[in-house]
């Protein structure tokens, strides 16, 4: 299969993991939560989201590898790519004893961070939770070289598969424990199980199919420190992805305690899903771009693979953005109930302001294979500082709502205006033309929105059927105007061959 159709078979399975995560997180959260209860799936969230502050130990070195194999490849260095993988082996390997260090003092810690806001017998299951979760950050980093050959070769075929396999088989496992009696720490060791299952599935992957033996042959300092000065911005890059998404439930365990912290969870499950279907697409052409960077792709080539792919991910994530508006309070009732109406505020705060970066994500892919990430780093790192201080104060005011406030605040300022001014100025994309092309596609849908709400003016239906109902009518609505008066020729091919397979149109 060549990496023209495994990029386009691999967004298409993107899409159905992201169809997978949804309809696991529609009907599994709130089963979970019952279960659980309230609180304590409150704590289990908390526990997750510091454990994951330590996966930025990663410091940008999965892309780096991505790029430079890529690279390498390009250029037939296939030394350079073998000394490459074998000297990372052992560096993540590395990390991976640190994260687990770091998460045996956070063990140490739990009582003098969150003494304040929860009980003893919460208080001891966070620690045996950060122990689990600890050690399977240990194993992810060990493997984690693997899972960068397998992007790097673009087999997103097999790598999107084994993300379904990891979305289904969790819940699959899990729900007859809950019945079972079983709660949040069980949850944590069977994490752990399916995760480890996944990368050892990788590791035999590379070995057999892709004949990829990662040897260790020498630590060659001048190619690390080549790649730690790419990586390094990418690391500070994930850092404040990582506070920007994380700080937010830490804080509000904090002031606010287990209850806020579920409430918010919500929220970020509903965001975690809008960034996934951004990167369905944009996720696939890291490899791609780093290719037509080595071959001296022209800044209107690079623009004009960003509007490509950008108006595609702008039909997804328009769709979703304009359904969470108008739909998402009466779903979120349905989903998990009444008292987490305040979510639909909290979701708001987040996924509006991120949606439109979202749509652009390509470009940071161009950015990753130009080495010009720092400028985003930085100017990312400044605006997590700040969103920490407005965020915290916030929190005490508004409780979660404060708080995704203070995230929505940061995110509109630094990953809207400044970075396409960074984009315009000195990576040569034109933007402009860029976000002309998705505004235009905007105002062509305002009668289709206009139409819909004035049906749920006239009509009385409330619940889960007026979410069926008029969610229905205003995608009918959307994938008509879609097609018949906002798609390019390109676009509408595109729809066409899926329906030709099926025998649905000429």
């Amino acid at each position: 299969m060549n990496n023209n159709r495994q990029r386009k078979l691999g967004a298409l399975l993107s899409y159905i993991s992201i169809f997978a995560s949804t309809l696991v997180q529609l009907l599994y959260t709130p089963f979970l939560i019952r279960m659980l209860g309230q609180s304590e799936y409150g704590l289990y969230s908390l526990i997750a989201s510091i454990i994951g502050y330590l996966t930025v130990l990663d410091l940008g070195f999965g892309n780096a590898i991505i790029v430079y194999t890529a690279k390498y490849r390009a250029q037939g260095k296939i030394d350079e790519e073998k000394k490459l993988h074998g000297m990372f082996k052992i560096v993540f390997y590395v990390i991976g004893i640190i994260a687990f260090l770091l998460g045996i003092v956070l063990y140490f810690n739990v009582n003098s961070l969150f003494g304040n806001t929860m009980t003893s017998v919460e208080l001891e299951k966070a620690k045996i939770m950060m122990l689990i979760l600890s050690f399977n950050l240990f194993v992810t980093f060990t493997f984690s070289i693997y899972q960068s050959i397998i992007t790097a070769s673009e087999k997103f075929v097999f790598q999107k598969i084994m993300s379904i396999l990891n979305t289904i088989l969790k819940p699959l496992m899990m729900i007859p424990l809950l019945f079972l009696g079983y709660k949040s720490i069980t949850m944590t060791i069977v994490i752990t199980i399916v995760n480890c299952m996944i990368l050892l599935s990788n590791y035999i992957y590379c070995r057999k199919k892709l004949n990829t033996k990662v040897k260790y042959s020498g630590f060659d300092r001048a190619l690390f420190k080549v790649i730690l000065g790419y990586s390094i911005w990418l690391f500070l890059g994930a850092v404040v992805d990582k506070v920007n998404w994380s700080v937010d439930q830490a804080i509000l365990g904090m002031v606010s305690g287990t209850v806020a912290v579920s409430l918010y969870s919500v929220a970020a499950t509903l965001n975690q899903l809008f960034i996934n279907l951004s990167t369905a697409i944009s996720g696939v052409m890291l490899p791609k771009v780093t290719k037509m960077v080595a071959n001296n792709a022209s800044s209107k080539e690079l623009t004009n693979e960003m509007i490509k792919v950008g108006r595609i991910q702008f039909y997804v994530i328009f769709l979703m953005v304009t359904g969470l508006i108008l739909f998402g309070k009466e779903f979120i009732i349905w989903w998990v109930g009444k008292d987490f109406e305040g979510a639909y505020y909290v979701a708001l705060w987040l996924i509006i302001p991120i949606s439109f970066p979202l749509i652009q994500n390509i470009g940071l892919s161009i950015m990753q294979a130009m080495n010009k990430y720092k400028f985003k780093a930085i100017s990312t790192a400044i605006m997590a500082i700040i969103n920490i201080f407005i965020s915290y104060f916030l929190a005490k005011q508004f409780g979660p709502l404060g708080c995704a406030m203070g995230t929505g605040l940061a995110l509109i300022v630094c990953n809207i205006f400044i970075i396409n001014i960074y984009y315009y100025k000195e990576i040569k994309l034109d933007v402009i033309s860029f976000w002309k092309d998705i505004i235009s596609m905007m105002i062509k849908y305002i009668p289709a929105i206009i139409i819909v709400l004035l049906i749920m003016y006239f009509t009385n239906i409330s619940g889960l059927l007026s979410v069926i109902v008029y969610g229905g009518i205003y995608v009918i609505f959307f994938i008509t105007t879609s097609y018949l008066i906002v798609m390019n020729d390109y676009e509408k091919e595109l729809i066409n061959k899926i329906l030709r397979k099926f025998k649905l149109c000429r």
